[in-house]
């Protein structure tokens, strides 16, 4: 079989296996699976990120089940305290809305805690540590409504086993740590592919490659090498994670299980790192492939961190308040789709979104990897379309 009868897939999977080979059996492979080792003070001030970002997560509220007039002492007694002291936002919800309990399971809102009973004899619903850190606010905010003379009531507690608001908080711990393993990961493994043309550039390889396939295989081949090769590597450090979650894992702090679960939360992430790896790899191919020399690539290797510390605060930035325009920007935005996606899996519980997350980045990769062939094609290879030939004039009849 010829070159020529090689269809795109086909010729794509001699490169790929081509140049997996080529990376997999070399020492300077061996040298990179040990760059992890380096990045542990990144992951250090990256948790340091992800645990102010569940700070400004949005704060829980205090719904209030009152009657109408000591609802509106309550609110009067919230406007003149709120000012000097740190209160929970309240918010009156009807008598026969619903009872304490279920609307600290309502997803819609995020009640940290149930005040009801009366001014007089207050009562407080929600998690253990949500109701103790709240009591004595609430027993201030009940003295105030009363008017100046009142004593502080006594506030009854009503413990639960957790809140929206609590597993919210908890959620966003998790996401904030998807995101960041998402973004070392990404940024440690797609700096190969910058520096992959330029050898094969100087020794005329490339001519060769795209002389006996189309250019478009040539790129989606080393592609997907490059993510193969990252794969190799995941694997090696994850079992390296895994022996160290064995013999230390109790002083490990333990995050909270998504909103989708472990099994297709861990499922998803690593498809949100291929998609990720091919988003930004496809970028860096069509860069690395049209510098002139090693130092170019080095040169433009600043610029593509920037942009991937960019799209990584985006992505953390815009998690913390889902269904946001800017957390739908994130989503919608090719480069950062795959983190604020991996954001969204563990706060919500819809699996629908992630289908059309997947098919939207699938056809950014395509696009892509389609203009950074052409591109190369056309401004090195020097063998785009040529332009429109004048036509010859005729010589006069004799």
């Amino acid at each position: 079989m010829t070159a020529s009868r090689l269809s795109l897939w086909q010729a794509a999977w001699v490169i790929a296996r081509r140049d997996m080979r080529a990376i997999l059996f070399s020492k300077a492979f061996l040298l990179f699976l040990l760059g992890p080792i380096f990045f542990g003070g990144i992951s250090l001030g990256a948790g340091m990120l992800g645990a102010k970002a569940a700070g400004s997560a949005e704060p829980a509220r205090l719904a209030v089940i009152l009657s109408p007039q000591e609802t509106a002492d309550l609110r009067r007694a919230y406007a003149e305290l709120a000012p000097l002291v740190d209160l929970p936002i309240v918010e009156a919800v009807r008598a026969n809305d619903s009872e304490p309990r279920a609307l600290l399971k309502d997803r819609d809102r995020n009640f940290g805690a149930v005040l009801t009973g009366s001014l007089a004899a207050p009562r407080l619903t929600g998690t253990p540590d949500q109701i103790e850190r709240w009591r004595g606010r609430v027993a201030l905010l009940a003295a105030r409504a009363k008017g100046d003379s009142a004593t502080y009531p006594s506030v009854a507690l009503d413990p639960t086993s957790s809140s929206v608001a609590s597993a919210r908080t908890a959620q966003t711990g998790t996401a904030t740590a998807g995101i960041t393993l998402l973004f070392l990961l990404t940024m440690l493994l797609a700096g190969m592919v910058l520096s992959n043309l330029v050898e094969e550039k100087a020794n005329k390889i490339i001519e060769i490659l795209a002389a006996a396939i189309p250019m478009d295989a040539v790129f989606v081949g080393k592609l997907f090498a490059m993510l193969g090769v990252s794969f190799v590597g995941l694997a090696v450090w994850g079992a390296i994670a895994g022996v160290a979650i064995l013999l230390g894992g109790a002083a490990i702090p333990a995050l909270v299980a998504p909103a989708v679960g472990w099994p297709l939360f861990v499922a998803l992430f690593v498809v949100y790192f291929a998609l990720a790896y091919l988003l930004i790899g496809s970028i860096f191919l069509t860069v690395g492939s049209m510098a002139a020399t090693v130092r170019d690539v080095q040169t433009l290797s600043m610029p593509a961190t920037i942009a991937q510390l960019a799209v990584f605060f985006l992505a953390t930035f815009a998690m913390t308040d889902i269904g946001s325009p800017m957390e739908l920007f994130a989503s919608i935005f090719p480069l950062s789709s795959p983190y604020a996606m991996v954001g969204r899996a563990a706060q919500s519980a819809a699996l629908w979104p992630h289908l059309l997350a997947l098919m939207w980045q699938i056809m950014w990769v395509a696009i892509f990897v389609r203009v950074g062939a052409r591109l190369f094609r056309r401004k090195v290879m020097k063998s785009g379309p040529a332009g429109r030939k004048p036509k010859k004039k005729r010589a006069p009849a004799v």
